[in-house]
């Protein structure tokens, strides 16, 4: 039997992430592969009084069909919050719910983007995007980064230069996988140039209320005058990753065009997710819950950059993220961190190489560690066999 498939399925593969992870699934195993949230911080007493308390007042509501747009008093809270914290000015009409912020990447793609339209993102950038715009057959040009961002005079050159550049994807806080957060000055010169040329912008900001210091920094959707900036957000960081819900923030014109890719792909979000997620919120400080995430992982990141500094060869270089999930290590160009990645697995310690960040190849010198699903003691016994296994590598070279 011959089955013919699209031709789009032969751009995708699996995850490399998702397929080290069912490696890594081994109880021995220390994982820093992941970018998970840690469990044990989930609030799973609270969330059990809510289900309840849901069920109870609103049962045959929370386990009917709703609207696309979703339920209003959740898009009303995340309307408050996103003035409160990333200084947005908007309100529930300006909010989608979807099932995660990984939904919105693929709307995004699908609203956007024709085949070989161009993508531009930061180089590197997030895996699960790549692989949400591969299937619109997009093509992708990467542009240079340094520690405070996104370079303005290399976006301008590709601006000059390409006339199918279609979108901009980029991560401003904490970005997944390298850390970084850009300035206030690099996002300001970002909108000017996006101003400029009038090209959509898909801010992905997962992370960007786990700051562990300084300043929170204004959202470039605060900064966006045109309505250019399409705000993808999530409750998988803050609150927990099961309930799958995200939320979308755009201009009407542009909303409604994910409402309508929504409709034809999932009709809605979970609606007892959204109800439940809106209820903790009513009950709860969402604030407080998330302080005691932000000083476990502070603990975790400060450890595991403590034990970097101790045990990593000093040809290795690794940023110093202000928040957020991750690390992001460079090795000697001559040493493959996908092949030192297997011996790594001998030791029973995981990472994810850095090339597949990468949406045109290269940079296998590189990978991402995860500080915030691993206690403390594991964190160090972790970094001391990479650190082990790397010296050993530059022994070999």
């Amino acid at each position: 039997m011959v089955i013919r498939f699209s031709d789009r399925m032969n751009l995708l593969t699996g995850s490399e992430i998702r397929e080290l992870l069912k490696l890594t699934a081994q109880p021995d195993i220390i994982s820093f592969a992941g970018g998970m949230p840690a469990p044990e911080l989930f609030p799973v007493e609270e969330l059990k009084r809510i289900g309840v308390s849901v069920m109870e007042v609103s049962g045959r509501i929370a386990l009917q069909y709703s609207t696309t747009e979703g339920f209003p008093p959740l898009r009303k809270h995340i309307a408050d919050r996103m003035f409160a914290k990333n200084k947005i000015k908007t309100d529930s009409d300006h909010i989608l719910m979807t099932s995660g912020s990984q939904m919105g990447l693929d709307f995004s793609a699908r609203v956007f983007l024709n085949k070989g339209d161009i993508v531009l993102l930061e180089s590197p950038s997030y895996l699960g995007a790549v692989n949400a715009f591969k299937a619109s057959e997009a093509k992708f040009i990467e542009v240079p980064t340094d520690e405070n961002g996104m370079i303005i005079k290399e976006l301008e050159k590709i601006l000059e230069k390409e006339d199918r550049v279609k979108m901009i994807y980029v991560i401003p806080d904490f970005q997944n996988p390298s850390g970084r957060t850009w300035t206030l000055e690099r996002r300001q010169e970002f909108m000017e140039t996006v101003n400029k040329y009038e090209i959509p912008v898909i801010e992905d900001n997962p992370y960007g209320e786990l700051r562990f210091e300084k300043e929170f920094v204004p959202a470039l959707k605060a900064l966006d005058t045109k309505g250019l900036v399409v705000y993808l957000g999530t409750f998988s960081k803050i609150l927990v990753p099961g309930y799958r819900l995200g939320w979308v923030c755009a201009e009407p014109k542009i909303l409604q065009k994910y409402n309508f890719m929504e409709q034809a792909s999932s009709l809605q979000a979970s609606t007892i997710s959204q109800m439940e997620v809106s209820k903790f919120m009513d009950m709860y400080n969402l604030d407080d819950h998330i302080a005691k995430i932000k000083k476990v992982y502070k603990q975790r990141r400060d450890i595991m950059l403590k034990t970097m500094d101790e045990e990593f060869p000093e040809e290795v270089r690794y940023t110093r993220p202000e928040g957020g999930l991750f690390t992001w290590v460079i090795l000697p160009e001559y040493i493959n961190a996908k092949e030192m990645a297997l011996e790594c697995l001998e030791q029973k310690v995981a990472y994810v190489p850095g090339g597949s960040f990468f949406p045109n190849g290269g940079h296998e010198n590189t990978f991402r560690l995860n500080y915030s699903c691993m206690p403390e003691d594991k964190i160090v016994e972790g970094i001391k066999r990479i650190a082990a296994v790397i010296k050993k590598n530059l022994t070999d070279s």
